[in-house]
Order: structure tokens, then sequence, then C-alpha cells
């Protein structure tokens, strides 16, 4: 939608997320990387082992993105704020119950349910940005709701190594309940872009799925997440196995969200030089180099060159493929981003439960080094797949 396309009494020519978006955001992001440094320090509460608590990252990430295509139906039908205010309430009542779990299935039941609330937020957000901000300014948007997002994955991967063990576990899981009754209240005062009139819940659904561009979209993104999300989430427990506590962890992996809020700025200026597939070029590159850099050694160093290399990809791979998504089907833009957020979040489920298989073993550099292949193999599938779609516009 561009800006001529609102009402007169809606914000005109938006260039940037508003802030209680970007909140919301960062909110969510912040419950969704928690866990990383927390896995070890729940294994040794609960008396299970490392690939058990591994469960509660990955029900968390595959309940997020099963929950994707209800969230993206209700999104088209009701609207994006209504659903990321009803949503962040119930997100900050599991949340609760997380934080209250006197066991290791509790706690699995009740992440399963905060990753589901919370992952309407980001795509609903991602979609609002979509819904009124012209195509020109939508990448950079993008990148601004992303550096909002990346301060909440590197706060959650900092602050939860630091209470996990200064205090308690349980506080990181209380913290973003409490905030996310804060956003779901500070929502209420942002305006509800208009939508367009929808086809109906079959009809809509059917438009996505049967769309092949759509459905390259969210295959990559399903890669992307398993590679990126999946194996990110090990990069702590790859230190703590080399005897780091959760702390040093915790700083380690936190790089990746600096990274992303440092070259998130940059892809405004890289982007009116470089087209999109150069742009995607850099961020998987960045990936597979990282990657391959922890197949030949695990330490402190290493892994925070990996994780702002990761970051470096969120910011460029990941920012264009979001921007790719959200114009392929207008029409259909909420269900559509919806299935990019599932696919790119069921990815992550399956990168961090095989990878953690891998782990258990301690078998880290086999794991990366595998990781860095796919991370290579991916890079040159959303090249050819950006320059198909780019060609086929121009044709």
């Amino acid at each position: 939608m561009s800006s001529a396309d609102l009402p007169a009494d809606a914000p005109q020519g938006p260039t940037r997320p508003p802030a209680s978006v970007s909140a919301a955001a960062f909110v969510s992001s912040l419950d969704r990387f928690a866990i990383s440094p927390l896995l070890v320090l729940v294994a040794v509460d609960l008396g299970a082992t490392l690939a058990e608590s591994l469960t509660i990252a990955s029900a968390y990430f595959l309940a997020y993105g099963l929950s994707q295509p209800v969230w993206g139906v209700l999104s088209d039908r009701f609207g994006r704020i209504r659903l990321m205010r009803a949503t962040l309430f119930a997100a900050a009542a599991a949340g609760v119950v997380s934080a209250l779990a006197p066991d290791l299935a509790t706690l699995v039941i009740a992440r399963s349910f905060a990753g589901a609330f919370f992952g309407a937020v980001v795509p609903a957000s991602l979609t609002y940005v979509g819904d009124t901000v012209d195509e020109a300014h939508r990448q950079p948007a993008l990148a601004d709701l992303m550096a909002a997002i990346a301060v909440g994955t590197a706060l959650a991967t900092a602050l939860a190594g630091m209470l996990g063990e200064l205090a308690h576990w349980r506080w990181v899981f209380a913290v973003p309940a409490v905030l996310a009754i804060g956003c779901a209240i500070g929502l209420g005062r942002l305006y509800e872009p208009p939508r367009e009139a929808q086809a109906g819940l079959v009809a809509t659904v059917r438009s996505a799925v049967r769309n092949r561009w759509v459905l390259v979209v969210v295959g990559l993104a399903f890669v992307e997440g398993a590679v990126v999300l999946g194996v990110l989430t090990l990069l702590a427990p790859a230190l703590q196995s080399q005897g780091i506590g959760a702390v040093g962890a915790g700083l380690a992996t936190a790089a990746y969200g600096l990274a992303v809020v440092v070259t998130s700025r940059m892809v405004r200026p890289v982007s009116r030089h470089l087209p999109m597939p150069g742009l995607m070029a850099i961020g998987g590159v960045a990936a597979a180099a990282g990657y391959a850099l922890l197949a030949v050694h695990v330490s402190i160093a290493t892994v925070v060159v990996t994780a702002l290399l990761l970051g470096v990809t969120w910011s460029f791979l990941h920012s264009s493929l979001q921007t790719w998504v959200t114009g392929v089907l207008p029409q259909a833009r909420g269900t559509v981003v919806a299935l990019f957020a599932g696919c790119l979040f069921a990815g992550s489920a399956v990168g961090a439960s095989a990878g953690g298989a891998v782990a258990d073993a301690q078998r880290w550099m086999a794991l990366f080094a595998v990781t860095a292949a796919v991370a290579l193999l991916l890079t040159g599938g959303v090249v050819v797949a950006r320059r198909a779609y780019e060609n086929r516009l121009l044709g």
C-alpha cells in the first residue's frame, strides 16, 4: 500500500515502523532467544540431559512455526494490531506458567504455548510495515524493525545467562511476560490500516499455496531457519561443553544481536548500489564462513566471530527474503508472511533438533561443517531464485 492509499486521518508516508510495533517485536525476540544459555542450567536443575532440555527450544520453535498459517489468516481478516494485542496478552500468561513450571514436561508445554502466541507478533509487525510503508522504503524499514528484534536477541542471550546463573533461570521467562503486557497496552493507541477485501479463508490460503514464487520463498526460509536460527541455538551449549559458564556463553552469543544492530544500519546505503541478489550473497557467504570457522575450532573467540557473521547474514540475507515475501502476493500478504515465518521457525526447530542429537554425542565439528556446506547451497539457491524472479517481472 502506498501512502496515497491511506485515509486522510492516517499517518502519511511512513518510512519507519512505529515504536510500539518495534517494541512488541523486541519482546517477542527477547523471549524467543533467551533459552540458548539456559539449556544446560535447566537440564541440571530438572535432572535432564542436554538433548531432553533442547526439546524446550525445539517445541517453542515448532509451535511458533506451525501456528503461523492461523495467525496469517486471522491477521488478514481481523487486523495486525488486534492480533498482536490479543496474542501478547496470551503469551504473557504462558510466560508466567513457564516461570512456575515444576518439571520439564510442564515447562515444554508452557514454552510451546508461549512460542505459538509470541509467534504472531513478528509476522504481524512485518505485515504492518508492508501495509503502511511504500515499497521504495520497505527494505530499510524492515531493517529498522530487525534492529529492534536484534536488540532483543542480544539482550536475551546476554541477560539470560547472567540471570540464570546469578539468580534463577525462571526469572528469564517472567521478564518477557511482564513486558508483553505493557506492549499490548501500548499497541492500543496505534492506527489499524485498512486491508484489502478477502476472498474467504479457503480461497486466501489456496491462492498462496498455488503461487509458485510463494512456495519458493517459504522453502528457502525453511532452510534459512535451520541454518541460522536452529544451529545458532547451539552456539552457547557448544561453549558450555568446553567448560565455559552460562554467563560467558551468553555474552559470546550476544555478539549476534549486536552485529544485527550495526549491520542493519548498513542495509539502507548498500541497497542503493547493490541489487537484492548481491545482498543475499553477502549474507549467505557470511553464514558459511562462520560455521566453517567453528568446524575448525570451538572457542569463545570463534563463537564471537561466527555470531557476528550470522548477524550479517540476518541483516542482508533475511531482510532480503522478508522484503521479497511482503511483495510476492499483496492480496494475501498476511497469510503469505505467516507461511514464511512458519517455515522459517519450522526449519529452526528441525535444525535445533537434528543439531542437538549430534551435539549430544559431542560431534561439534561435524555439526558445524555440515551446516557450513548447507549455508553455501542456500546462498546459491536464493541468488538464482531471486534473479529468475526479477527476470520474470522484467519479461
